[in-house]
C-alpha cells in the first residue's frame, strides 16, 4: 500500500514537471531517470513522447509504475530494476536527471560510484542535472521541528482520508526529515505508515567539485525550477552538468 500512498502524495507536487519536461526537448533523446520510483516525473515524461528510461532499486515502487504505463504512451517507458551507484545499460544517453532530492541522500563514496557511473553513460555533450534542497538553508535550520501537518488527501484505493505531517531533525551532517501517513479508518482508528529520508548536509563547492573530479564540467546552476539563479536563501540547488 505505501507506493500507492507516496505516489498520491508526491504527484501532489508538479512544480518541477515543467523543468524537467524543458530540459528533455532541449537535450533530445534517450532519457534516463534515476530513482524514478513510482514514475511522478518518468511519466510526464512518457506522455510528452520522449524515449525516457527509468531507473530505480525498489521492486514494490516499479511495479505500481509498470502497472500505469498506458498503451497511448510511445515510445513506452522503459524500466529497469538496478541500483543507482552501480549500473550498466547497454545505451548512453542525452540526458540523465536525478530529480526529488535523492542525490542528497547518498553518502560520500555512493555519491562518487554514481557520478561513475552517469559519466560512463552520458554521450558527449549530454547533461546530468540534479536537484537537492539547498544545503545552505539546512545548515542554517534549527536543531529539530515539531511534526507539522501538511496536507490531505483521499487513499486512491479505499477513498479513506490520508493526513500527512512531517519534522525534521539537524544532526551534525545530516538532515532528517520523517514522513507521517495516518489512514483515518471509518472505524475511528488510524493507520499509520512513517517514512525517513536522510540527507547529506554537503556544502554547494563539494558538489561542484566531486562532479568535476568525476569529469563532468557545470553548466549551469539554479536556485529554484524556474530558472532562478541560486542564492543562500533559494529553495533549491539545481545543477546541470556536460559530459
Amino acid at each position: 500500500m505505501l507506493p500507492e500512498l507516496i505516489h498520491a502524495h508526491h504527484t501532489r507536487y508538479q512544480e518541477d514537471l515543467p523543468f524537467w519536461l524543458e530540459l528533455a526537448a532541449q537535450t533530445g533523446d534517450p532519457v534516463l531517470e534515476l530513482g524514478c520510483g513510482t514514475g511522478r516525473v518518468l511519466l510526464p515524461l512518457a506522455h510528452a513522447g520522449h524515449h525516457a528510461i527509468g531507473l530505480d532499486h525498489d521492486r514494490s515502487m516499479l511495479k505500481y509504475l509498470t502497472a500505469h504505463i498506458e498503451p497511448r504512451m510511445q515510445p513506452a517507458p522503459g524500466v529497469i530494476v538496478s541500483d543507482i551507484v552501480e549500473f550498466n545499460l547497454a545505451l548512453n544517453f542525452s540526458l540523465v536527471i536525478l530529480p526529488c532530492n535523492t542525490f542528497s541522500t547518498l553518502d560520500v563514496d555512493h555519491r562518487k560510484a554514481c557520478l561513475s557511473c552517469i559519466r560512463r553513460h552520458l554521450r558527449s555533450g549530454g547533461i546530468f542535472a540534479f536537484s537537492v534542497p539547498n544545503p545552505q538553508l539546512l545548515i542554517g535550520s534549527p536543531a529539530r521541528s515539531t511534526a507539522e501537518f501538511e496536507d490531505e488527501f483521499i487513499h486512491p484505493q479505499t477513498g479513506n482520508p490520508i493526513q500527512v505531517s512531517s519534522s525534521w531533525r539537524r544532526a551534525k551532517r545530516t538532515f532528517n526529515v520523517t514522513w507521517i501517513y495516518d489512514h483515518l479508518l471509518p472505524d475511528g482508528t488510524i493507520e499509520r505508515w512513517t517514512v525517513e529520508t536522510i540527507h547529506q548536509m554537503i556544502p554547494v563547492d563539494t558538489y561542484l567539485e566531486e562532479l568535476r573530479s568525476n569529469g563532468l564540467f557545470v553548466a549551469e546552476i539554479y536556485g529554484n525550477f524556474n530558472r532562478s539563479a541560486y542564492a543562500a536563501d533559494s529553495p533549491h540547488l539545481i545543477i546541470l552538468a556536460t559530459g
